[in-house]
Parts: structure tokens; sequence; C-alpha cells
């Protein structure tokens, strides 16, 4: 041992005896928490009271539970104790706080062991600068080793960066001489193996921002790959349940994502940050229907129709064209008196609820109320107050409920969607000046099924259904959603998103680059008036920390080719490896480069065109390498095809012939750019064919 490692040796000790004190405080927390079980089934409070409180404390008590195993502490704020810094600091001033992903303490009155990273005292660790300290005299980072359980002894290093003179001694010494701490540059840059982690302990200032902004805000985050846009969004989330925790969780969080694979990716985050039971879904989940299975497929011009915002106008035509004229007064026997509401008075009702413009259903109830109260004013004025045991049965009355049924009728999203697309003089009184003839023509159905119970129901069956739903019945809604991969969304998915989010807020995020779908969003603007928040401030990310400077190069290559207004993205990283080979043999070249792959640390996706990833996968199994598809998230080598690898990083990626990626579909180069860029650290693009960027 060397003079100048004692000092850091010295302090390494102390900080994982530290640690240690803070395991202790953590089991005694889970161990209260079961405690605080147990006593709350003995609460002498009232029946309703004492259910409410058992569920908190045995919410409580699982989430303590599923805490997975991981350091308790990854960062340290020492606030100076004297000078100009130490104002800055005001009631912090000569404190030091270690920053973890949740508050440890050993006694709930207790000064807290261990600060979570989202209290307010924490944004300096992301937020201080040499430029601008923020009283924090020295920002401490921890070192553990790869894959760590939170054992102290894992705790491999330290480094301390000071911000504003203090007096105060380093003993690990000052950071090494770059712009960046070693140790936050070993954690971006960690190889990926299994699924997505969070990043609390390397957030960058300007992800903060988006992280910390206010429940009511919605955003948009126009992240170019590798910024961390999913991230944020997940933090988010997280940040949101720690400030509002009665408002978020009185109304719900939703996370949606592109698909299921996606989901399974990121499905750890979130625990790992202390928040359970959050929903996690799709957007084809939550529109799905148990009265509509999907069993039919639709053509890409009938769902690009169906997905297209004109629909919403003819749904709601569609909808209303059942609303009918009465033909009649309306006459209700009662004993040897009869009520009536003359012809002109139901006429003038119909007409003044369909100008509020309520829901289907509500106003169906609004035209009953309205008709019973017309009885009631006469009732009143002939025999005095009536009660409401008579106005039920007036309501309920044979004639009234006739009268309703036929003006106002009854009707389930799937009768009125079978009953427009198996017309096609219906369909075209509904689209008239909206949709062509022959888009009225792709969407209709050619042969009527005997009801709507035995159609084959499309996916894109399910938006319209869900418009419809929504006309009929508003959907409860969420008080916070995060959309990721948003720019894949189409206005009418955007539009059953914008339901759910109604009275709530959203963190919207996407890559426009990154469109795949025939409906992909070309603007913000658009979408997010869609998404019901027009307003949403637009937040572009375009500096990389995934992927490597020679991978982005590349990528803006293929930028260049698309339809899009992005600017190109950046890379902090110089590190990185890119080969681009021309072959004969795709399939041998991938095996010879899997295998070299295998010789480095970290994970290995091939990615090609859907149609060539199962002989790939079959190449490599006979060479003897075994391989998994995109759902095992714990595998050394993955094949997937295309589709799927949004959203998706693997330390080394090996992408098969660009060219038939990219004329695989008709935002084929878009799916290109996809691929290139879920390289963490080595590409290898193998290509028997000319290359789609020149």
């Amino acid at each position: 041992m060397t003079p100048r490692d004692a000092p850091l040796d010295r302090a390494l000790a102390q900080e994982r005896g530290f640690h240690d004190t803070c395991r202790a405080a953590l089991t005694g927390m889970v161990d209260g928490a079961e405690e605080r079980v147990v006593r709350g089934a003995d609460v002498s409070a009232s029946g309703a009271d004492a259910e409410v409180l058992g569920y908190e404390f045995r919410s409580n008590a699982k989430a303590m539970r599923e805490l997975p195993e991981a350091p308790l502490f990854f960062g340290r704020l020492d606030f100076a104790a004297a000078g100009p810094a130490a104002d800055e600091a005001g009631d912090h001033r000569g404190q030091s706080y270690h920053i973890g992903r949740l508050r440890i303490t050993e006694h709930p009155s207790a000064p807290p062991l261990v600060v979570d990273w989202r209290a307010p005292v924490s944004r300096a660790f992301y937020q201080a600068g040499a430029r601008d300290p923020q009283g924090v005299a020295v920002r401490r980072r921890f070192g553990w080793a790869p894959g760590s359980k939170g054992e102290s002894a894992d705790l491999t290093g330290l480094e301390d960066e000071p911000l504003a003179g203090s007096g105060q001694h380093t003993p690990a010494g000052p950071p090494a001489q770059s712009s960046r701490s070693s140790i936050l540059t070993g954690e971006i840059e960690r190889p990926r193996v299994g699924p997505m982690r969070d990043i609390a302990a390397t957030i960058q200032p300007e992800q903060d921002d988006l992280v910390r902004g206010e429940l009511a805000a919605s955003v948009c985050v126009q992240g170019a790959p590798g910024t961390g846009k999913t991230a944020v969004g997940l933090h988010r989330a997280a940040y949101l349940l720690y400030t509002y925790p009665q408002r978020v969780q009185r109304a719900g969080l939703l996370i949606l994502g592109p698909n299921r694979t996606f989901l399974r990716y990121i499905a750890e985050v979130l625990p790992s940050l202390g928040e359970t039971g959050v929903r996690q879904s799709t957007v084809a989940d939550e529109i799905a229907r148990p009265t509509a299975p999907v069993r039919a497929r639709d053509s890409e011009a009938a769902a690009r129709v169906k997905h297209d915002a004109r629909m919403a106008a003819v749904l709601r035509r569609a909808l209303y064209e059942r609303v009918a004229p009465p033909a009649n007064s309306l006459a209700v026997p009662e004993g040897s008196y009869t009520w009536r509401v003359p012809l002109d008075e139901l006429e003038r009702i119909i007409e003044d609820v369909r100008a509020e413009e309520p829901p289907y259903a509500v106003g169906r109830e609004r035209v009953r109320t309205r008709a019973v109260r017309h009885i009631q004013l006469q009732a009143e004025r002939r025999a005095g107050a009536v009660n409401n045991a008579w106005l039920q049965k007036i309501s309920r009355a044979r004639p009234v409920s006739a009268f309703v049924d036929a003006a106002w009728p009854r009707t389930r999203p799937e009768e009125a969607l079978a009953a427009l697309l198996a017309d096609p003089e219906a369909l075209a009184t509904a689209a008239d000046g909206v949709l062509t003839a022959e888009e009225q023509g792709v969407i209709g159905w050619g042969k009527a099924p005997r009801s709507y119970k035995s159609a084959k129901w499309s996916g894109a069956d399910l938006v319209l259904l869900d418009e419809l739903a929504g006309l009929i019945e508003r959907p409860e809604g969420y008080g916070h959603i995060v959309v990721d991969e948003a720019q894949d969304l189409s206005p009418m998915e955007a539009r059953a998103i914008a339901r759910r989010a109604g009275f709530g807020s959203l963190t919207v995020l996407g890559d426009l680059a990154q469109g795949t779908t025939p409906w992909a969003a070309r603007d913000w603007p658009g979408l997010l008036a869609h998404l019901g928040k027009p307003d949403a401030a637009v937040a572009p990310l375009t500096t990389g920390f995934r992927v490597p400077k020679a991978v982005v190069d590349l990528a803006n290559r293929v930028l260049a080719t698309l339809d899009v207004d992005v600017p190109p993205a950046q890379s902090l990283r110089g590190d990185g490896e890119l080969r681009i080979q021309e072959v004969r043999d795709v399939s041998a070249a991938t095996v010879d480069a899997v295998r070299g792959a295998l010789a480095r640390e970290g994970s290995v996706g091939v990615i090609a065109a859907d149609a060539d990833t199962p002989g790939l996968r079959d190449a490599l199994t006979a060479a003897g390498i075994e391989s998994a598809g995109p759902d095992d998230l714990g595998a050394r080598v993955t094949v997937l095809p295309a589709s799927v690898a949004k959203g998706l990083e693997y330390d080394h990626v090996v992408a098969v012939e660009p060219a038939a990626i990219a004329e695989a579909e008709s935002r084929g180069p878009s799916r290109l750019y996809v691929v290139l860029t879920r390289a963490v650290s080595r590409l290898d693009v193998l290509h028997s064919r000319g290359l789609p960027w020149g």
C-alpha cells in the first residue's frame, strides 16, 4: 500500500461499515412493516377504516419484501460548512447525505441514513457543478462490483468531486483528470445482460429536469437513440409516485409500451426504485374487448383508413344516426288520468340533448329525465309535490321506456360498428364527405355476419370499438400516463389514450426517426393534438450516452434518408467499434461474428429482417451456438426480428443484410435506423447486397 492509497482505503472501510448499518436498518424496516400488518388486524376502528388501514399495511409490507437486492446507496453529498457556499446550502449547511434508491432510517422519526434520490435535497447530486455548486462542497460517487446484490464487500471504489471550497478533507483525492467521473462513465458503459436497469445513479442534468417536472404538466421527449428517454419516463413515473403519492395512487398511473417484449425488458426498473403495482401495458391490451376477440387481419390499406382520425367523425355520425325524432306524443296513464307530453316538446328535448353532445348513454338518460320532468311539473301543478317513489314509477313506465328506446335506442359498440361496416348504405351516409368511395369500399365488410357476436374482428377494429365505447360512455382515466415509442401511434390509438388521460397528464416519449408503422407521426404537434395535449412542451434529447460515436455517425447517414425533421444524434462516447463487411454467405458470416462477440463480455443481439431470422438461428444452432428469442432476457445470444428490436439494447449487435430490413415494409428505412442503434459497444454490419445508405 502506498501512502496515497491509505486515505482511500480508510474511506472505503468507513463506507462499507456504514453500508452494514444501513442494511441492518433496512432489515428492521421490513420487519416493522410485517409487524404492522399483524397489529393492524387488531386495530380498534370501524370495519371500513380497519380494512383501509390493513390494506395500506399489507401493501407497504409487500413492497418492502419485493425490494430487489442491490447496493443501498450510490452517492453522497457533503454540503459546505463555511464560506459563501455554506450560505447557499441553507438548512443543509455542514450536513452529509448518502443518496440511494429509497429512504432508509433506523426509526420513522429519526434522520435518514440514506436519502431517496427523488427527495428535493437529492437534486443537487444531479444538478450541482463547478459553475453552480448549489452549496455542495463535495459530491462522492461509489463504485460497486458489477451485478452486486448489495454486499458491503462489493463496494470497490469511490470518487470525490470538490465543487465548492470548504476546507474539508477528501479522502478519495481529486477525481480523474477528465470531464466526467470514471465511475459514472463505467456505470453508463457497463455491459448489458438481462432486463433494463434503472439509471438513478447516472441521471444527467437535462434528464433530471424532465424527471422532476410537475404532475399537472404534460411533456413530450423527442429523444435520439441512446439518450435515455425510456429511462427518463420510468424515473419520472417513480418521481411522481414519490412526490404526489395520494393524488397519483388515487387516480392511477399507467405505463404504455409498444409490445410485451419491451414491457418485459423494462419490468424491473420501477421495482428497483421501490415502486411496485404500477400497471404496465400496451395500447392493444388496453383497448382489447372480451366480446370482440381478434380473429381477422386487415389489409394495410384498410388498417390505414381505420386508424385515420377521420374515422372518429364517421363513427360519431353513425352512432347518432341511431337517434330518431319521435313519431307521436307521449301518453303515460296513471289510474284514471293520463299524463301527456306533446310531440313538439319531445322533439325539443331530443334536439337540446343532442346539442349538448354528452356521451351517448348519458344523453339517453337525459332524454328520459327531461320527459319525466315535464310530467312531474304537470303533476305538481295539479296535486302538489311528488316524491321520489312516484318519479321512479313514472320513469320506469312502459310508455316512457318505449319512447326512449325508439328515439334514443340503447346500443353496444360492437352492435353499432357491425351495423356500419356491414351496410354499404349506412357507411355511405356516415362517411359522406369524409371518406372517399374507395376508402369506404376498403373498410366495408363484403359479407355481413349473422350478428355482431359472430363477426371476425381485426386489430384495427378494436380502435374503432374503443372510440365508440368512449362516445357511449367515458372510460375511467388515469392521473398520469407514460407513453413510450409514441411516434408509432396512429391518430385513433392516440385518441384512445387521450380518453384515459382526460383529466390527467402525459409523459410522451419517442423519436420521429424511429417511426415504423404505416401511420407513424411525421411531427409532434399533430400527434399531441390527437393525444389531447396540444400545448405539451416538446423537449429534445440529442446527446446519447448509450450508443458509441462510430455507431451514431453511421445511423446519422441513414437518418439523412428519412423524411423527418429530426436533428442528427450526438454521442459523448468516443469508444465503441463499428465493422461493415461485404460477404458472400451472410449465415456463415453471422456465425463467425457471433463467435467473435462471445470472446468478449456482454450480450449479443443478431437482428435481421423478420423472414430471415429463423434461418440465422438454425445456422447458429448447427454451429453449436445456443441462442434464444427476444423474450429470453437472460440469454447471452439473442436472435430477433427487426420488427421487435425497438427499445432493446445489446452490447454487441450483428445487423444482417440491411437492404432486406429496409425493403421489408413501407417504413423499412426507419426500421433499419432502429436496428443500427441497438448496439451499446460494438456493431457488425454484414451484407451481400448494396447498402441502403450508399
